[in-house]
């Protein structure tokens, strides 16, 4: 499982060449399973209940 935030067309910006780029997400997609989930991130969400929850505390 892979999981990322960024969209296939905004991998260049980790691979930087426009050919491994391409390579890398032709490697990856063949013969599989991609599930798109438009969510807010979880990650995000605890920490402003955590931000929250230290103003409020302290």
């Amino acid at each position: 499982m892979i999981t990322s935030n960024l969209l296939f067309s905004q991998w260049e910006r980790i691979f930087k060449d426009p050919m491994t780029t391409a390579a890398a997400i032709d490697r990856l997609v063949h013969h599989s399973v991609i599930l798109e989930l438009n969510l807010q991130s979880y990650r995000l969400e605890q920490s402003k209940k955590e931000m929250k929850g230290k103003e409020a505390g302290g």
